[in-house]
């Protein structure tokens, strides 16, 4: 097992990892930028490193400086949280080639999974079923014409190195074709650096299902259930929950040997995220695999009971898991619903500035995992997600009147948030009886404003 470890992030999940290297009697070490002096993960690891300005190239995507880091800190592995470098394969490499370990799959298996087409046909190749589309980049809108006209509008154009919602474009027909593939040429380009495309047929109404795994090197895979992450705008989640109220246990059984048998098609080790996407007749197709730990993994400790991150960390650190499928039990319902300091009213533009007060809600079944606290200032630097607020019931009734609770004693003042939008969500007829897709928050909260 690892003696130190340092925390190539910042924010909530720098302090879930910190919390999960002290029970397992870690020593932490974090990284930080000028602008996160004062944050909580420095106050709380055993020890902090100042590694440059607020501006994230200059410091969490700097890979020399935190290589540094970890040496001056006599660190043996590298925790790289999500976001930032967590899905790089260079810096995984760099890590490993420095003699520190990388928290994660090898850099070979990001290779793969990072390239999102590529992906895509190896493991169609392998029996496990994917959306109709292209098998190789899209180079011009020629091209582009030719795929659509086999699979019909409408259909979607994705980044082949894409993530997180950009370089995507729904095209509905042929008059929004020309405008929407440059711009998610332009898109990519800007995002990843690569305007290569795919296309792939659109389903409406789809639901968007994630299985969470964990893989050790000795072999075992195992998935703990689904998490349904449908709730969403501009493809970026909103609220997730565990496990999903339209799967029941034979097709959760389905798409968990699936979710297992990529992750075994690729040789995968460590925790990942295998995710789909579910038409109106229940059909499933794989759509990617995250390979980092998920800003969503909280719902899934809530009804498993295992710690994701502790178990990550023991993977990494050559350990067998310890546990099989059989061991893993589904018990009750969670929802996490995604605190970000955004103002609704206004385009949800990111919202910065000093929290002025702050009161946590409690009492049972309610969790928050967050790096906030009175009088700390949210930087315009990162990203707007400020605390994960978790509920658990026995069952989704309670569950969602945990977080109806959790939500109004939630006090944030200062700066704008989203909490008012969770609170029509889950207050909305067809949240409370299942009946939503991803394109629900768009259609039916936000444009019925």
């Amino acid at each position: 097992m690892f003696s130190k470890i340092l925390i190539a992030n910042r924010g909530e999940i720098a302090l879930r990892i910190v919390r999960a290297c002290k029970e397992l009697g870690i020593e932490s070490v974090v990284v930080f930028s000028k602008e996160d002096e004062q944050s909580l993960p420095v106050l709380f690891a055993d020890e902090a490193i100042c590694i440059g300005p607020r501006e994230p190239a200059e410091s969490y995507l700097n890979v020399p400086r935190i290589i540094s880091a970890a040496e001056i800190a006599g660190a043996d592995a590298i925790h790289p949280g999500y976001g930032f470098l967590a899905e790089n394969e260079q810096f995984a490499e760099v890590c490993r080639s420095s003699g520190v370990e990388f928290i994660g799959p090898s850099h070979e298996v990001m290779r793969k999974l990072g390239n999102k087409l590529e992906a895509r046909n190896t493991l169609s190749k392998a029996g496990v079923p994917v959306v109709p589309g292209s098998e190789k980049v899209i180079k011009d809108r020629k091209e582009a014409r030719k795929i659509i006209s086999q699979i019909g509008y409408p259909v979607i154009l994705k980044a082949t190195m894409g993530g997180g919602g950009r370089g995507m474009r729904v095209v509905w027909n042929k008059q929004n074709f020309d405008s929407y593939f440059s711009l998610a040429q332009q898109e990519a380009k800007v995002a990843f650096g690569n305007s290569d495309l795919y296309i792939e047929k659109y389903i409406p109404r789809a639901r968007h299902i994630e299985f969470q795994i964990m893989a050790d090197n000795f072999g075992e895979i195992v998935h703990f259930g689904e998490r349904n992450c449908s709730i969403q705008r501009r493809y970026q989640k909103l609220i997730e929950e565990s496990p999903s109220i339209f799967i029941d246990q034979k097709k959760r059984e389905e798409m968990g040997k699936i979710a297992i048998k990529v992750a075994r098609e690729l040789g995968y080790t460590g925790a990942g995220t295998v995710e789909f996407l579910v038409d109106e007749n229940d059909n499933f197709y794989f759509m990617e695999m995250n390979t980092r730990l998920q800003v969503e993994h909280p719902v899934t400790e809530m009804v498993t009971g295992r710690d994701l991150v502790k178990d990550q960390i023991r993977v990494a650190g050559g350990e067998p898991l310890g546990y099989s499928q059989e061991d893993i039990k589904i018990n009750g319902v969670a929802i996490e619903c995604r605190i970000n300091a955004e103002d609704p009213e206004k385009n949800f533009s990111p919202s910065p500035g000093k929290v002025t007060a702050f009161h946590l809600p409690g009492g049972p079944g309610i969790r928050v995992d967050t790096h906030v606290f009175a009088g700390y200032t949210i930087s315009s630097s990162y990203d707007s997600l400020i605390a994960k607020l978790i509920s658990w019931g026995i069952n989704r009734s309670e569950a969602i009147l945990r977080m109806k609770r959790a939500l109004e004693e939630f006090v944030i003042e200062g700066v704008k948030t989203i909490i008012p939008l969770h609170q029509r969500i889950i207050e909305h007829d067809a949240f409370i009886k299942g009946k939503f897709y991803t394109d629900f928050v768009e259609k039916e909260i936000i444009g019925k404003v």
